[in-house]
């Protein structure tokens, strides 16, 4: 059984067989069905399919919070990358103006 807080197990019996289902804990109130896979003979065969398919489920989640995680990092570094250029030609702007000030006052 997994220890992960996000996905669960749930199987049950129908008419037809076992039902195997993943659910994903969305809030505290509310869960989700992610996937159903029904018409297993026994309970074993419904669980064996539902953990398997829930490792498949972690392993891709954590695959995409590193992908997310990595972007964050470029688009933090870019930010920061425009912001100091930013204040780098705010400045260099501004010591042309002061200059450009100083040059008018010597013409008189």
């Amino acid at each position: 059984m997994s220890k992960n807080k996000k996905f669960a197990i749930r199987v049950t019996e129908k008419r037809a067989g076992w039902t195997a289902e993943i659910t994903r804990q969305v809030t505290s109130r509310k869960t989700v069905v992610s996937k159903r896979e029904a018409g297993f003979e026994t309970e074993e065969l419904a669980q064996a399919w539902a953990e398997n398919e829930l490792l498949g489920f972690v392993k891709n989640q954590a695959e995409r919070n590193e992908r997310k995680g990595q972007q964050r990092v470029e688009r933090n570094e870019r930010q920061e990358r425009l912001e100091r250029k930013a204040a780098y030609l705010q400045a260099r702007s501004e010591a042309n103006d002061d200059a450009d000030e100083e040059f008018d006052d010597y013409e008189d």
